[in-house]
């Protein structure tokens, strides 16, 4: 706690303006038998909520939320390890943005190319996250490897297992929003089959998350969409494989050394995951809590 002086020194403030300051209610204070006392905590939070931001410089401290694409196994990890960390479902390049933006502590992530599905031997996470400039200080966490799919109504009646029969049978697909690593998938494979998203028979509008798309499926208003096993075992639809993707979470350097982080890295290394994952199926938990990238 400062005195009045000590404070204005400290703020490098006449004292005049300081008290002017207490009496606009406009500075962190508090009054002790008849004398203003200053937490300089406090002033210091004071000062930095003022701060001008050049372009590409984040807050000092991001909000305690894992932003980005939506996953089962990673909201009920967030819930058990008690890191008190809350979700913000965008899609995978929405989360990277907010990292970058200082308005999340991390993003869960799995990109796709059009010039390459990602799959063992092409870590589309990796090669995405060097490409952002502004984000000298990333660190990536593996979390887990998921199973990639189309979703199809039980039985399959209209034996769907591709893009070409998806095109030739004149299904409608339930498709999610640009920027969502499912929607980067669907691209690279309508560009791998020679088709463009117009020639498909689309939901509109298109689906937040890989259990919204799920829904839709399951209430007849489309036939396919592309998400994980986990989310088609979760509303009872049949699913066709695609592949195997890393599905990471992307957070800078002093952000991983914060207690929250820690603790739900800590907590992936815990067996309870790999049981966790087991029930949910299609999930590879070896990579969990494991550093992939640091710049």
């Amino acid at each position: 706690m400062l005195t009045t002086s000590e404070a204005a020194d400290y703020l490098r403030l006449g004292e005049r303006k300081l008290y002017e300051l207490v009496a606009e209610g406009a500075i962190p204070c508090t009054k002790v038998t008849g004398k203003w006392l200053f937490p300089r905590d406090e002033l210091d939070r004071w000062v930095l909520s003022g701060l001008t931001r050049p372009a590409g410089m984040s807050p000092p401290d991001p909000a305690l939320i894992v932003g980005g694409s939506q996953d089962g196994l990673l909201e009920w990890c967030l819930r058990e390890s008690g890191s008190g960390l809350a979700t913000l479902v965008e899609g995978t390049e929405s989360g990277v943005g907010r990292v970058l933006r200082g308005e999340a502590i991390a993003a869960a992530i799995h990109f796709h190319t059009e010039d390459g599905l990602q799959d063992s031997g092409e870590d589309a996470n990796i090669a995405a996250v060097r490409e952002i400039a502004s984000l000298h200080d990333a660190v990536l966490v593996g979390f887990v490897r998921r199973e990639q799919g189309l979703l199809v109504q039980p039985g399959n009646p209209k034996n769907l297992a591709s893009i070409p029969d998806i095109l030739a049978s004149g299904a409608t697909m339930a498709v999610r929003q640009p920027g969502a690593g499912a929607q980067m998938l669907l691209y690279a494979l309508l560009k791998k089959h020679v088709a463009k998203l117009n020639d498909l028979q689309r939901l509109d509008p298109p689906c937040l998350t890989g259990p919204d798309l799920a829904a839709a499926i399951r209430a007849g208003e489309a036939d396919c969409g592309i998400a994980t096993r986990a989310a088609a075992k979760a509303a009872g639809l049949d699913f066709v494989p695609l592949l195997w993707e890393n599905f990471d979470l992307l957070m800078r350097q002093r952000s991983y050394f914060k207690p929250p982080m820690q603790a739900l890295t800590n907590f992936m290394s815990q067996p309870l995951l790999k049981r966790r994952a087991k029930e949910l199926t299609g999930y590879d938990t070896l990579p969990a809590g494991t550093i992939r990238y640091f710049s």
